[in-house]
């Protein structure tokens, strides 16, 4: 229903159900309903054919018993009784109109009394009375057990059936869901109709279908803006180059410094689109040596800004690739310089780097969604820049099978609102080192 308000209390009080147990729950109750109907249906058919047959039996018994007043003068049959008080009106109203006719009643304990008469001579009302036998109340109660045990036996297998065809259906659903979140993190050989399998088509096979086809046409138009990106870059490098090398030929001042700025600054951006389009191409490997991380960092690190600080608080032996390394930490480095306050500080611990700064932190978009190109975030941390550099920053750690983490630093027990003291980038070098195709070794 729309204009429901959703806040966090409501997801709190949600509560998560499977398909399987809802369409198990569906089964049982159309099964329990259409139960209860049958058995109503069938028990009032029963009583009414069982009462039938008993007005039948009681209509015979008063035509003997009136055959055999007339032959003798007497009521000579049993239960029967000439000129009842208790002959219930409708039936004496049929009676005196010179019909033989049937009736039934119902006792105080909701036994029904079956009543037969048929007018005789001398004005007289020959009646016989008597009550449903104590067979047919047994049959009666026998038919009400048999119902019951039929109503639940259909409730509980409708139930098993519901989670049968529920489960088969959930799995499904979970596989493909599965499967687009793959796809999703960037797998692009996934396919949510070959990861569902099965032999049966249903409206799952369609959904998989769709959701392929929207993956790859997605996958070819990103493929196709990332080869234009690269042609553009590409082809902007050879004149920003002739550029930056007339710029140096100028004779010296202030306006060829300006010149020479612009113009280094304009080569960087056209290597950094380059290069982030050579990592959405996810065909980049990684070239892997064995280096000891808290020495290759204290020297890179020295190499760059003697100033910043680097602690080494647990050396490790890793295998990855220097140069993609190199430059994860000097974006990082860069950024930190750009966007923070210094002390920058440097930690590394086994196999994990620390790049701290005590500016204002990273901005609340980044940390949800992640870097993202030409977006340099909140005014008090944007500076001056393209966003390329932390974008840049993450393909790279993909590459090496790292993972790059963002988060700011507050005050302990300090609410969300309080101003950050700083941001941390924390690169989280893998385990076991990527293998030539890409992909990673599962630990054993």
């Amino acid at each position: 229903m729309r204009g429901i308000l959703r806040g966090p209390m409501t997801e709190r009080l949600a509560v998560r159900t499977g398909l399987r147990w809802k369409l198990s729950a569906a089964i049982a109750l159309v099964g329990a309903l259409v139960a209860i109907a049958l058995s109503l249906v069938v028990h009032n058919a029963a009583r009414v054919s069982m009462l039938d047959n008993a007005r039948d039996l009681a209509d015979e018994r008063v035509q003997i018993a009136q055959r055999n007043y007339e032959l003798t003068g007497r009521p000579n049959f049993p239960n029967v009784v000439i000129d009842d008080r208790r002959l219930p009106p409708a039936l004496r109203e049929k009676v005196e109109e010179g019909r033989r006719a049937t009736f039934v009643s119902d006792r105080t304990d909701g036994e029904p009394d079956i009543w037969a008469a048929v007018p005789v001579k001398g004005g007289h009302v020959l009646s016989l009375h008597t009550g449903f036998t104590d067979r047919s109340t047994d049959i009666i109660n026998d038919l009400d057990q048999a119902l019951v045990i039929g109503s639940i036996a259909v409730v509980l297998g409708g139930s098993a059936l519901g989670v049968l065809i529920g489960g088969q259906l959930s799995r499904r659903l979970r596989k493909a869901a599965a499967a687009a979140n793959q796809m999703a993190k960037g797998e692009t050989d996934v396919r949510v109709r070959d990861a569902i399998g099965g032999v049966v088509r249903d409206e799952t096979d369609d959904l998989a279908s769709a959701v392929d086809a929207m993956a790859d046409a997605l996958q070819q138009r990103l493929e196709a803006e990332r080869r234009v990106t690269a042609d553009i870059a590409h082809e902007l490098r050879t004149p920003v180059t002739g550029l930056l090398t007339a710029a140096e030929l100028l004779p010296p001042g202030r306006p060829t410094e300006l010149v020479l700025d612009r113009a280094k600054a304009m080569r960087t951006l056209v290597e950094d689109v380059l290069e982030v389009a050579r990592l959405d191409g996810a065909s980049e490997r990684a070239e892997l040596q064995d280096i000891l991380l808290g020495e290759f960092v204290a020297r890179r690190v020295a190499a760059k800004d003697p100033e910043i600080e680097v602690r080494v608080v647990h050396e490790s032996e890793v295998t990855t690739d220097p140069r993609r390394l190199e430059r994860v930490l000097f974006n990082l480095l860069a950024n930190a310089a750009r966007h923070g306050k210094p002390p920058i500080q440097v930690t590394v611990e086994g196999r994990v780097i620390r790049v701290r700064d005590h500016g204002p932190g990273f901005p609340s978009d980044l940390l949800a969604e992640g870097p993202s190109r030409f977006r340099t975030g909140s005014a008090d941390r944007a500076g001056h820049g393209h966003g390329l550099g932390l974008t840049i920053a993450a393909g790279q750690a993909r590459v090496l099978g790292a993972r790059l983490t963002f988060r700011n630093v507050r005050p302990a027990g300090a609410a969300e609102g309080v101003p950050a003291e700083g941001a941390v980038a924390v690169l989280w070098l893998p385990e076991h080192a990527p293998t030539a195709t890409g992909s990673y070794p599962l630990l054993p």
